[in-house]
């Protein structure tokens, strides 16, 4: 892989990287799509990172679907697939790990203890090895992007980082590969997940700026569907994911619950197309 991207790299082509854990959707293909456009060669990983789950998480089950994901990288123009083993990412000895302090902790960090230590682990492991110009991260996990930044700042990457937007089912459940979890009855009771989330939005365009008003607004609509139990919704700067008293043009109002046995997350940023 190393040697594949230095020849990239000393041809003058740019080169984008898109990381994913496999079980491709449409989401993902956004992703690769935008760096297809932007870029002159495209490198996906595939790689479903143990260090990220906790011991109770779904590490096992989660999808692996490696052959159904390399042939809808082929369609999208993919350039190179990367997909290593965990023997080749966690070597024999290998102790070293990536920690974003503060950032790391709050909101996905604060109920997944450890987490965003994987994530910022895996993340600077595989920028190293792609040496990518362009990283495209999904929006869905703004918490993470967030994270992932001040990595990038903190420790000098030569990379720029890409939001892309939230893509959506056709009735507004933000896409996921932990989606297929979910049986009928879960399906229909995420969907107040969306509705919560554009009350708050409602609210905001009326002029109620309140974080404490527009959190009641939030949960009362969550508690419409008992079935759903509610793990964070707060408004956060989103840089730095603290708390805004007052929300702004840019905060980030970010929402995380269990339907059934499956953690779901979805958010938008305030002024800007959710």
């Amino acid at each position: 892989m190393q040697e594949f991207s230095r020849g990239i790299r000393k041809s003058s082509s740019s080169l984008g990287f898109v990381p994913t854990m496999g079980a491709l959707h449409e989401g993902h293909l956004s992703l690769i799509r935008r760096a297809v456009a932007e870029c002159q060669f495209v490198v996906a990983s595939i790689f479903v990172n143990p260090l990220q789950f906790g011991p109770t998480e779904d590490f096992e089950k989660y999808p692996r679907t490696l052959e159904d994901d390399r042939s809808k990288l082929e369609v999208v123009g993919v350039s190179a697939l990367f997909a290593p083993d965990t023997a080749d990412m966690y070597p024999l000895g290998a102790v070293t790990t990536v920690t974003v302090a503060g950032l790391g902790d709050r909101l996905d960090g604060a109920s997944r203890p450890g987490h965003f230590t994987g994530v910022a682990t895996v993340v600077a492991k595989l920028l190293h090895t792609v040496g990518p110009h362009r990283a495209y991260f999904g929006q869905k996990d703004a918490v993470q992007l967030a994270v992932l930044r001040q990595m990038v700042r903190d420790l000098n990457f030569d990379v720029e980082l890409v939001g892309c937007p939230i893509v959506r089912d056709a009735d507004g459940l933000a896409l996921s590969s932990r989606n297929r979890y979910l049986n009928v009855v879960e399906r229909g009771q995420a969907l107040v997940i969306r509705r919560c989330l554009l009350a708050i939005e409602r609210s905001i365009s009326a002029g109620v700026l309140e974080r404490e008003i527009l959190l009641a607004d939030g949960l009362r609509v969550l508690r419409e569907e008992p079935g759903v139990r509610v793990d964070y919704l707060e408004v956060v700067d989103a840089k730095t994911l603290l708390p805004v008293e007052r929300v702004g043009a840019g905060n980030l109002v970010a929402v995380a619950v269990w339907v059934g046995t499956t953690r779901l997350i979805d958010n938008f940023l305030v002024g800007l197309k959710a």
